[in-house]
């Protein structure tokens, strides 16, 4: 496995990585409807470009395996993790904690004191196991729909 930075060529593996992981590894936690309103499929082509914008502009990588990304993650400048997912067929497999790792260093270099996310209830026991606590539950709308998650918090 290799970590590297994010190249916008990148964008469309990383957008479908998000869709099919959302639908198939947070069906635990959450309704089919609640799903579809958190990665709706018609709002793929939007997320081409606007998560492009936004990736470029915060510390983001990618893990590849054999040439293909098998997840991503990305933080803003001031130390919010937005988004940390892995291809649906490589759960478990220590990538996750590597993304994970790549990122928290990269914030202590920006000397950065904290960083925050709001993880899916799927997520949650993830990060508690990297040292984050949660500082509120959350209910989230997303497209009219309610989603519960978890505000939380790591010191760096």
């Amino acid at each position: 496995m290799v970590i590297r930075k994010f190249l916008e060529n990148d964008i469309t593996q990383i957008v479908t990585l998000f869709y099919d992981t959302v639908h198939s590894v947070n069906q635990r936690d959450y309704s089919p409807e609640q799903l579809d309103a958190w990665a709706p499929k018609d709002l793929q082509t939007l997320k081409l470009q606007t998560w492009k914008d936004s990736m470029s502009y915060n510390v983001t990588y990618v893990a590849e395996i054999d040439g293909a990304i098998v997840g991503f993650t990305d933080m803003t400048p001031e130390g919010y993790l937005d988004r940390l997912y892995v291809h649906k067929d490589y759960q478990r497999q220590g990538i996750a904690s590597a993304l994970l790792h790549a990122l928290e260093s990269k914030a202590v270099q920006l000397d950065l004191k904290e960083l925050l996310t709001d993880a899916s209830i799927t997520a949650k026991p993830f990060f508690e196991s990297h040292g984050y606590r949660v500082i509120q539950s959350q209910l989230v709308e997303r497209r009219g729909i309610t989603l519960g998650n978890y505000r939380m918090i790591k010191p760096l």
